[in-house]
């Protein structure tokens, strides 16, 4: 389905009825990353997966600045058009940590419980070599250009051997073959610096002390070091044999996990 967010379209999956829940994805993909997640939850759970703004098939607002601010704002404006008055349960993946890490911070009150995958939200954070080169004016266009989908298959099955070959072509159709989509992931890499999340990490800690709060890493994660967890507080599940895309690779693990913290 489609929907208007502040004048612009946002498609999302809007399944099941029950308690919310709220998952984020990153880059490069959209909200069908959530799709075996959803399938297992949505029996008892309302399941709202969102293309994020730019990517996907979203559309970015006007002027969307891609800070936290914004970030935040943009998801308390999709939790206030899909008319939820009761708290969530937020879970976020890959860069739909700042988004909605954000919203949490910015309004705690709504938060029903936080589930944490693959992302940063710490001011000391150093990019990883593909971010690095993204975030150089010119080299990261070029190079991004220049990712054909053999190209794109050989680097995704290194670096996340359990994807299936239909997922990966799926991301390469909605993200790098997309020039809006691949403009939308330089502004994000290149405006989300790591000082950015100063004085909200203290925030943010200081919330999952208080809500129910679960961190599932996959080992192999060759992006976000597995060191990231514990910093998050909350209990913490480690994966040893899957990588980045945890909730895509075991969706069936990850989603039972999901429905033992929506239990407490």
């Amino acid at each position: 389905m489609n929907l208007s967010i502040q004048n612009s379209r946002v498609r999302l999956i809007d399944e099941g009825a029950g308690a919310p829940v709220l998952l984020l994805h990153g880059v490069p993909d959209n909200a069908d990353m959530w799709a075996g997640v959803i399938a297992r939850l949505a029996p008892r759970f309302r399941c709202i997966a969102p293309d994020l703004p730019g990517l996907g098939s979203s559309e970015a607002p006007a002027g969307f600045d891609c800070t936290l601010d914004s970030m935040a704002a943009w998801v308390d404006s999709l939790v206030t058009g899909l008319g939820i008055d009761q708290p969530l349960h937020v879970v976020v993946h890959d860069f739909g940590g700042p988004y909605g890490l954000a919203w949490a911070v910015r309004h705690p009150a709504q938060v029903r419980s936080l589930t944490i995958s693959s992302t940063n939200f710490f001011s000391d954070y150093r990019w990883h070599s593909a971010a690095r080169m993204w975030r150089t004016p010119v080299l990261g266009e070029i190079g991004l250009a220049l990712v054909t989908k053999s190209v794109w298959r050989s680097q995704m099955r290194k670096f996340a051997p359990g994807l299936s070959d239909a997922y990966i072509d799926q991301g390469f159709t909605m993200s790098i073959a997309n020039p809006a989509v691949r403009r939308m992931i330089m502004r994000l890499y290149r405006t989300t610096n790591p000082e950015n999340f100063r004085g909200w990490e203290d925030e943010l800690l200081q919330l999952t002390a208080r809500v129910p709060t679960l961190v599932l890493w996959g080992d192999k994660d060759p992006f976000a070091p597995k060191s990231t967890a514990e910093r998050y507080g909350g209990r913490v599940e480690h994966f040893a044999e899957y990588g980045h895309w945890l909730p895509v690779e075991a969706p069936e693990v990850y989603a039972d996990r999901l429905q033992a913290l929506f239990r407490q």
